[in-house]
């Protein structure tokens, strides 16, 4: 295991009309055995942060450190990490043996050892069978698994994977997420995963650091990034949200907030003060929905009114497009096969649970 530290890390680039940052200030600790992911959009810096890490480009400035020791200067093979490619960059003329055994035989390791290590790899990723084979005679989900065994043949404590799962389609990469994650805690190697895919990120992160234009917006686990977005742009990223502005009108142990389309409560770990304020999130799949017709709201909860728009069948889920009264629209899912459809056209009443309401500053 490795503890992987990221200090106040800068890469700027020349641009048409100057300097374009790419990286801006970041600071991360990883630590030894995690499985880390850098998420974002395309162009917000988590390739380049990756790719710093792993000594393929020189930082601008700030310091890389594994296990406390500056690695900042150190070139790609002294610092012995190990990287998976989006696209694989398997060598075409080698079997995938020889692929597997390419970082060994960098290490001068005999030819017998070398065998052995590719064997045990190729075996873990269960690819065995397929040592002779040349990469072109693989699938695409094959290939990822070659790319894997040649990283962990090479010995590094540490991994980075740029986007692995990118190139496979939408079942495989399904597939492949836990066979991934499992495959890397039990060599109990460092981690560093880069991946635009917020599924992604959910289900096999330890910990996620949110990026957006260079810099780190949010660090936390699955959960707390998801139920506790730091930001709008975190809340509207990674998963589903609606979104309502308000002024939080009591605070104590719940905090109330006035909008315009009704009073909200919340169970928000810091409530801000009164006055405050604030921007009131909530996912699609927190909110109950019901004909206005029918019995009213539990106590404790918030009751918001609305009419549905549009009711959208999407196989497990149904997912209503709903009008509030003053005029913002909430997209609110449910299990299809434990509600009975309602109709656009159809008066509800949403109901949210204080701990569903998730406060940003505004």
């Amino acid at each position: 295991m490795m503890n992987i530290t990221m200090e106040s890390i800068v890469k700027d680039y020349p641009g048409p009309t100057g300097t374009v940052r790419a990286v801006d200030h970041v600071s991360l600790a990883v630590q030894g055995g995690e499985l880390f992911f850098l998420l974002g959009p395309s162009g917000c810096g988590k390739t380049t942060l990756l790719r710093i890490v792993a000594g393929l480009i020189e930082p601008t400035g700030g310091r890389v450190l594994f296990d406390g020791h500056d690695v900042t200067a150190l070139s790609v093979e002294d610092r012995q990490t190990a990287m998976v490619f989006q696209n694989y960059a398997l060598w075409p003329h080698m079997t995938v043996r020889q692929n597997v055994e390419f970082g060994p035989k960098m290490r001068r390791r005999p030819a017998a050892q070398r065998r052995q290590i590719a064997q045990e790899n190729l075996a873990r990723v269960q690819m065995a069978e397929f040592a002779r084979r040349k990469p072109n005679q693989l699938s695409g989900g094959q290939q990822q698994r070659i790319a894997l065994a040649r990283a962990l043949a090479a010995g590094s404590r540490c991994l980075l994977l740029d986007e692995p799962l990118s190139n496979l389609d939408a079942r495989l990469r399904l597939h492949m997420r836990g066979q991934l994650r499992h495959l890397v805690k039990e060599t109990g190697v460092t981690a560093i995963y880069v991946t635009h895919d917020q599924k992604e990120a959910l289900s096999m992160a330890d910990r996620i650091a949110v990026m957006d234009a260079g810099r780190v917006v949010q660090v936390g686990t699955a959960e707390q990034i998801y139920n506790r977005p730091a930001s709008r742009f975190v809340a509207d990223f990674v998963g589903e949200a609606n979104f309502i502005t308000g002024r939080v009108t009591a605070r104590g142990a719940v905090c109330k907030v006035q909008t315009a389309a009704g009073d909200l409560t919340s169970a928000y770990e810091s409530c801000p003060p009164v006055g405050s304020a604030v921007l009131c999130c909530i996912r699609p799949e927190r909110i109950a929905i019901a004909p206005a017709s029918g019995p009213a709201s539990p106590a404790g909860v918030s009751s918001v009114a609305a009419t549905i728009e549009i009711t959208t069948y999407l196989g497990e889920i149904r997912q209503y497009l709903c009008r509030l009264s003053n005029g913002d629209t909430w997209r609110v899912t449910v299990l299809a096969d434990r509600s009975v459809e309602l109709a656009p056209g159809t008066a509800v009443r949403l109901t949210i649970a204080p701990a569903d309401v998730a406060l940003i500053a505004e």
